[in-house]
């Protein structure tokens, strides 16, 4: 079984602004959001990382880079956040009045709906980050330990699908940023969750 610790980055400004959704705008840490990735650090002190995985947008490589203290840090595609289409930038207090409807229907069926009108389907999601934790899990032997950095829409997607839960309860689960989670995975797609949302490990 390969041993994945799975990041969401820290906090960015729009987290702290009433929880934007911030999708695939590339904003940064704040400081706060720095801080959090260096307390990973302290309580990761002593592992080791056969290797470090992250989305490319910055504020998931950067808390991959502070959390691990390993510079080449892999980034893929795959695990970039959820296109929100015409969401992001804004809460959900201000989205959706302009259209109650597709919201209802993302509740409902996010996995036929496109996120913000525009985006992503919780489908389109499941299939290209099921393929990145597949590839992983092919890639690396049984016993080795790897840390993936992400982001908070993609992450509770996969695991709902992994625990067989129906995608649109994937809010459910808890994701707070820099928090650690903690699964096993084996080339069959075996899937055991161990650690969810933890302040230490």
């Amino acid at each position: 079984m390969l041993n994945i610790y799975l990041l969401r980055h820290g906090e960015t400004q729009w987290n702290a602004d009433g929880n934007k959704y911030c999708g695939r705008t590339d904003i940064p840490l704040t400081e706060k959001g720095l801080g959090q990735a260096n307390q990973v650090y302290e309580q990761f002190q002593g592992m080791e990382f056969n290797q470090v995985y992250s989305s490319p947008l910055l504020r998931a490589s950067k808390t991959a880079q502070i959390a691990s203290s390993v510079n080449d840090v892999i980034l893929d595609d795959r695990l970039i956040e959820v296109d929100f289409g015409n969401w992001e930038g804004k809460t959900k207090e201000e989205f959706i009045p302009e259209n109650e409807t597709l919201w209802q229907n993302w509740e409902r069926h996010p996995e036929t709906t496109k996120a913000g009108g525009s985006g992503e389907t919780a489908r389109e999601v499941i299939e290209r980050v099921d393929d990145f934790f597949s590839s992983i899990a092919q890639k690396h032997p049984d016993g080795e330990t790897v840390l993936v950095v992400a982001h908070n829409g993609i992450n509770r997607l996969y695991m709902a699908h992994k625990l067989g839960m129906p995608l649109n309860a994937y809010r459910k689960i808890v994701q707070e940023n820099s928090r650690i989670t903690l699964f096993t995975l084996d080339e069959a797609g075996n899937f055991q969750l161990k650690l969810l949302n933890s302040r230490g490990i």
